[in-house]
């Protein structure tokens, strides 16, 4: 286990047991720990550079949120990845983002039009150049302000609450994604809808991209099989 699982902060100013959450679950979101790998606390305490107990109780909360399943004498597993997973987050989403990007078409200020074309540059720029950190950056700051120019706070905590199930997938999607020229388009697709506040085009444009999202991620997972 490489990249974000070294030694942990222990200056930081959340209890250790949150931080170390934070961390085991940034490196499942990402797929540095890749579905079904098994958690091995003793390891991991020791990578971290810290005791068992917190890394214990970590796991515990990751359980809670879907990214870890126990497995009967087998122990703690990265969640799997199936495609009935992805059917059902991916169906909440497309109905989701449907309404968000009409609402927002409808709603969004000229200053936030302003912010989101800057956004979608940066997102061109970070994806031309194959730097997926930056891309799943930007993907992110291009939706949620999409989901805040709703002006639907309920609509927004739904989000929120599938953050994570959702950013396991568009790391499978920006990363196995066949061409990043579709991509953009679907974006630029969206974002000039949104600017010319044509709420039918928005809504039609961001159900294209989720069903797209969709066939790719599906692709991606048979693929890992």
């Amino acid at each position: 286990m490489a990249g974000k699982l070294s030694k942990v902060n222990l200056n930081d100013y959340k209890p250790l047991r949150e931080v170390i959450f934070d961390t085991l679950r940034e490196a499942i979101i990402t797929g540095e720990l890749k579905p079904g790998e098994r958690l091995m606390e003793v390891k991991l305490a020791e990578k971290m550079g810290v005791s068992r107990t917190p890394v214990r109780e970590a796991i515990r909360m990751l359980e809670l949120e879907g990214l870890v399943d126990m497995l009967p004498r087998k122990g703690a597993h990265v969640a799997e990845l199936s495609v009935k997973d992805i059917m059902d987050v991916l169906e909440v989403r497309a109905s989701m983002d449907s309404l968000a990007t009409r609402l927002a078409a409808e709603r969004i200020s000229d200053e936030e039009i302003k912010e989101l074309k800057q956004i979608q540059s940066q997102f061109m720029s970070y994806a031309d150049k194959d730097n997926l950190q930056g891309t799943i950056k930007k993907d992110v700051e291009f939706h949620e302000l999409i989901y805040r120019a709703s002006r639907n706070d309920r609509l927004l905590q739904i989000s929120n609450n599938l953050r994570e199930q959702i950013q396991r997938f568009r790391v499978i999607y920006l990363k196995d994604y066949s061409s990043s020229k579709n991509l953009i388009e679907e974006h630029e697709n969206i974002c000039a809808a949104i600017s010319q506040r044509d709420t039918e085009m928005a809504q039609k444009f961001a159900q294209v991209h989720i069903n797209n999202q969709e066939k790719v991620i599906i692709n991606a997972i048979k693929n890992l099989r």
